[in-house]
């Protein structure tokens, strides 16, 4: 039965699982209405619409 000879440091342990954890910035895409950055299939903060129809009343 195969056993570990010794026990790995939290330091070693770290280093092999810090690639996992990484966060990626949110892919940001132009609003065909109003020409604003957001978040592609999410609906628009400025304009309120999301795939050509207003679905949000956004006030000035």
């Amino acid at each position: 039965m195969a056993v570990p000879k010794r026990r790995v440091s939290k330091a070693r342990r770290d280093k092999r699982r810090s690639s996992v954890w990484k966060l990626k910035a949110p892919e940001l895409v132009k609003c065909p209405s109003c020409g604003e950055y957001m978040q592609p299939h999410k609906v628009c903060k400025s304009c309120g619409k999301y795939n050509g129809r207003e679905v949000i009343k956004v006030e000035d």
